[in-house]
């Protein structure tokens, strides 16, 4: 069974990301690098109470880009969670090259229709920490 069929159902791992207040957070980290900062174009995202989705076309190493993403979202959420200076995140990351527009579709519609599958929400535009609610 594949590692994203359990953290699909938010019962696996920490659920700090479930803390609205951490997801807001989390979520603005990801927006900055793609708007304020320009490491990237956002193409989906989404933001699980356990996991996170992120669809990119990087304009930088994408080792700089997790790492600042990371970096900063395990600052400001141990701050949160007052728990200075403890891991946050995994050291590892799963990434994937899209290599056609049809795999991007899929993998976009899958990213954003996480929070359905997980039934937290009817409809990806309800969840309110993934680009499908921004559109």
């Amino acid at each position: 069974m594949r590692a994203e069929q359990f953290l699909d159902k938010s019962s696996f791992g920490p659920l700090w990301l479930k803390n609205p207040n951490i997801a807001q957070s989390l979520e603005s980290c990801i927006l900055r690098g793609a708007h304020d900062l320009n490491q990237y174009t956002i193409l989906a995202y989404v933001v699980m109470p356990n996991h996170v989705h992120l669809l990119i076309e990087p304009r930088l190493p994408l080792e700089r880009i997790t790492r600042g993403i990371k970096g900063v979202s395990a600052r400001d959420a141990n701050r949160l969670l007052k728990r200075p200076g403890c891991v946050f995140w995994q050291a590892e990351s799963f990434d994937h090259w899209v290599r056609t527009p049809a795999e991007g579709e899929k993998i976009c519609h899958y990213v954003e229709d996480n929070p359905v599958k997980a039934g937290l929400v009817s409809t990806p535009d309800k969840w309110p920490w993934s680009s499908a609610a921004k559109k």
